[in-house]
């Protein structure tokens, strides 16, 4: 691509996602009130996107051998452990993500 193109393309991409970002503020701003189905889905996707994410994670978990699971499950009994501690998401993801990663790189 030429230099003018790729700056151009990462504007309109710029653009486009502060767009998508500030729209619900304008959309629900004011004194209009959140329609039921926004709240609700406000608080079902977080939970939506978790369980997807652990599938995502476990999903190649192989049980032919301990190395093939062991990490996986400490990991995840630590994910859960801290969250159930803490109540804090980002904690619990970036210990787990650590803990399996030191297993696999070090361990197993």
């Amino acid at each position: 691509m030429n230099g003018g193109k790729e700056w151009l393309m990462i504007a309109v991409i710029a653009l486009v996602t502060a767009a998508l970002r500030f729209l619900p503020f304008a959309v629900f701003s004011g004194s209009r009130k959140t329609p039921a189905i926004v709240q609700k889905l406000g608080r079902l996707l977080p939970y939506a996107a978790m369980g997807m994410l652990v599938v995502y994670c476990l999903k190649d978990v192989s049980f032919a051998s301990l190395a093939g699971f062991l990490p996986s499950l400490i990991a995840s009994v630590l994910v859960v452990v801290l969250h159930l501690w803490k109540r804090n998401t980002l904690i619990s993801i970036v210990c787990g993500t650590v803990c399996y990663m030191l297993l696999v790189q070090t361990v197993f």
